[in-house]
């Protein structure tokens, strides 16, 4: 009993645990919760700002007590990384902002880089740098803006999709990068975070390897790097190449968020990329990325295998089952039973319309999703050298990344195509 406790102590459990009380907010008293305001200015707004502190202070305490992390310096720490959040989702509201599609996750990994690259990281902020944490459970929080009955619109064609992309990304990346110079376990990190849900895949791929690769933390902060990026650049190229080969809006819509989906790294820059591009868009891609998502511990599972058959990797570990589900992101099961629970009390007519149209409640889970994804990426700039990306001793692993993210964006454009804009139609 005691080793099944632990168990669910781990990262990944813990995030969904403490989200589980952000959604039972947004469920059952969404008009008490407070945004996050667009000005400084006036009571209303600094009580609304110290409420979400709170909650979000509450959240990271409870996390790093059930972690058993150490908790001293966390205040502090939080104060000022939960600043520059506000600051860039305060910057993000600015209607010049606005019009050009910057999200307050570029402002926040925008943020933390001036900070970690023009000055230093001081030991009083690091108790609070805890990007990966804030991460799942602002995917944790975006289940419950994912409707099943949008999930069913996409259907075979989303799973097909996720599993091709998957497949051929990974295996070309990795054909490639070892071609290039590549060592074994660095290419298979990278293959696995390129090619599924960026960090978490990662982090996954590595563990599976049997170890920790001294170029993990490069690679993870590569993907985050990357990301920034291509969160623009996905929809402009949408909305330029798309509409000259559909005639449809809503193929146009579907296929761009098939394509934004399954191309960029991290599920909330997916998030944030395809809500550039409207709210079919923000539906479909984020049913392939949560579909991608899944597959990480059968990734983990033939790495194992493919390992174990060479004699490498972990030994005393022989490849089963067992490492599918040790190795799959946990939190990735709040993020789906998030969603079911959210489907159902939609289907039950819980949720109130607000005066534009749209669900009350889950507007409120998506306001704690952005929260905790702009804390995430300002820890992530905070945790970034940009002298280290485009180092000598870098400098094949960040070809083989650029060349494999290049082969990725065109490879599903072109299933994204075929699935969405040709088959799907024709099946409908």
């Amino acid at each position: 009993m005691k080793n099944f406790i632990e168990k669910l102590r781990t990262e990944d459990w813990v995030t969904v645990w403490v989200a589980i009380p952000l959604l039972i907010l947004a469920a059952t008293v969404p008009a008490q919760i407070p945004k996050v305001p667009s000005t400084l200015v006036g009571e209303v707004a600094w009580y609304g700002i110290l409420q979400l502190f709170a909650v979000v202070f509450v959240i990271l305490y409870a996390g790093m007590w059930l972690l058993r992390r150490p908790i001293k310096g966390l205040f502090l720490s939080l104060v000022f990384i939960f600043a520059l959040s506000l600051l860039a989702q305060m910057v993000a509201t600015i209607n010049v902002v606005k019009y050009y599609g910057f999200e307050s996750v570029f402002f926040s990994v925008l943020f933390g880089l001036i900070v970690r690259n023009a000055w230093h990281v001081p030991d009083w902020m690091k108790p609070a740098i805890q990007g990966e944490f804030f991460i799942k459970i602002g995917v944790v929080c975006l289940g419950a803006t994912i409707m099943i009955n949008d999930v069913m619109k996409s259907g075979i064609f989303g799973l097909f999709q996720a599993c091709l992309v998957v497949a051929v990304v990974w295996f070309f990346a990795y054909w490639f990068s070892r071609r290039s110079g590549v060592d074994r376990e660095s290419a298979m990190i990278m293959s696995s975070g390129m090619s599924i849900c960026g960090v978490s895949a990662a982090i996954t791929a590595a563990r599976a390897t049997g170890g920790n690769s001294p170029k993990l933390p490069y690679i993870v902060s590569l993907i985050l790097i990357t990301v920034v990026p291509m969160i623009y650049l996905m929809p402009w190229l949408a909305n330029t190449v798309l509409p000259l080969l559909f005639d449809d809006p809503q193929t146009v819509a579907e296929v761009t968020g098939a394509w934004i989906g399954g191309t960029i790294d991290t599920t909330s820059g997916v998030a944030a990329s395809s809500m550039i591009s409207g709210e079919v868009a923000n539906s479909h891609a984020m049913i392939i990325k949560g579909t991608q998502n899944v597959l990480i511990g059968f990734v983990a599972f033939f790495i194992a295998l493919y390992l174990s058959t060479r004699g490498e990797g972990n030994k005393t570990q022989a490849p089963s089952l067992g490492i599918v589900w040790e190795k799959f992101p946990k939190f990735i099961i709040g993020f789906v039973g998030a969603s079911l629970v959210f489907s159902l009390l939609l289907n039950s007519g819980h949720f109130t319309v607000n005066a534009s149209g749209k669900l009350i409640e889950p507007g409120v889970a998506k306001m704690f999703s952005t929260l905790f994804f702009s804390l995430a990426f300002v820890c992530i700039g905070l945790d970034t050298r940009l002298k280290e990306i485009v180092s000598r001793e870098n400098r094949n692993l960040l070809k083989s990344f650029l060349v494999g993210q290049t082969f990725n964006v065109i490879f599903t454009l072109i299933i994204s195509c075929l699935l969405f804009g040709l088959l799907k139609p024709l099946w409908n």
